[in-house]
């Protein structure tokens, strides 16, 4: 499943070490303004090499649009966007060519191809997401004449929550040739009531599987989340007033179905499982082996992945939107 979406569907493509990657929009409507430049700010905060908590890999990921754009605005038909990789040091990973690396998909991807590129994890590699940041910014532009704005923020690194521990976390990870993990919030503002579905279409539904589809996240919750099964119903009810909802301990979903609340997710991310570290594994024989993991990489990828959930989030509301868009006009019908 290289593709997501079923009315805005986009397809991603591309590896870590291969000459780009880039995604094709199919579904985009007509006359939206769009330029490289509306893209490229959320390229720019997702990119390697900003500073020294991030990996050293200099990639200006700088964005080209092929296709599905005429005078300056986008024509319904496919869009193609394209990132070329500049920076790529595929020789870093020449010793690791036999190896596992634990904590990465080279083992399953392994057993369920029978190949794997081993330059940097290729496509289960990190960097894929600058396909699907590219693509959200797309659909950001969609959203934002609706008036629905998607921002996000990290809420802990390592278990801290203040600024200068997270970064303190970090540096300590990096000093022990380690890496840290944390928690970033993403929250769309403006979304308009009735997006999703009530039963297997559920608008949590379809974030959950936006969110774990990132290689890093490993868990999702929405809302006040498992803090849930410690409330009462008296507590996380969402009471209303003439003015709409009291409180939001739903996230902005209800049965499945957008409320008009604020949309909040939260995610959990891994460390980096690229560490110095000394680890034990096995190779591609069954033997076992010893491995640290050489080459540039980030000791913490939570700052860099706050885009892409601000992306997959947006991704998931522009396809509900245009779905009932289709629905309102149906029953708008002469």
């Amino acid at each position: 499943m290289n593709s997501f979406g079923r009315n805005f569907r986009i397809t991603t493509f591309g590896e870590s070490h291969g000459p780009a990657l880039g995604a094709v929009i199919d579904g985009c409507p007509p006359g939206i303004g769009l330029s490289e430049g509306d893209i490229q700010p959320f390229l720019d905060r997702r990119r390697p090499g900003r500073g020294p908590r991030s990996s050293p890999r200099q990639e200006g990921d700088t964005v080209e649009i092929l296709s599905g754009i005429f005078e300056g605005r986008t024509t319904g038909a496919p869009i193609g966007l394209l990132v070329r990789n500049r920076d790529v040091r595929s020789a870093d990973y020449d010793d690791m060519r036999d190896l596992f690396r634990p904590g990465h998909a080279d083992y399953t991807w392994h057993e369920k191809f029978g190949i794997r590129d081993y330059r940097g994890g290729g496509r289960s590699s990190g960097r894929e997401t600058v396909a699907r940041v590219a693509a959200g910014a797309v659909a950001m532009k969609v959203l934002a004449p609706r008036g629905i704005r998607i921002e996000s923020r990290i809420v802990e690194i390592h278990g801290i929550s203040s600024a200068e521990g997270m970064d303190s976390e970090i540096d300590e990870a990096i000093r022990e040739g380690d890496s840290v993990g944390g928690i970033v919030e993403t929250m769309a503002h403006g979304c308009p009531p009735g997006l999703g579905d009530p039963v297997f279409g559920k608008l949590d539904a379809l974030i959950g599987m936006a969110m774990l589809g990132i290689g890093a996240v490993k868990g999702v919750e929405i809302g006040d989340g498992f803090a849930a099964a410690r409330m009462r119903g008296s507590e996380h009810n969402d009471q209303m007033g003439k003015d709409g909802f009291l409180s939001n301990h739903a996230g902005g979903i209800l049965g499945g179905i957008s409320t008009g609340a604020d949309i909040v997710v939260r995610i959990a991310v891994k460390p980096t499982p690229s560490i110095a570290r000394e680890q034990q594994t096995v190779d591609t024989s069954g033997n076992e082996r010893t491995i640290s993991v050489k080459g540039r990489h980030d000791p913490c990828i939570v700052p860099r992945l706050a885009p892409v959930a601000e992306a997959m989030l947006a991704l998931v509301i522009v396809d509900c939107l245009l779905e009932q868009d289709t629905i309102r006009a149906w029953n708008d019908r002469d």
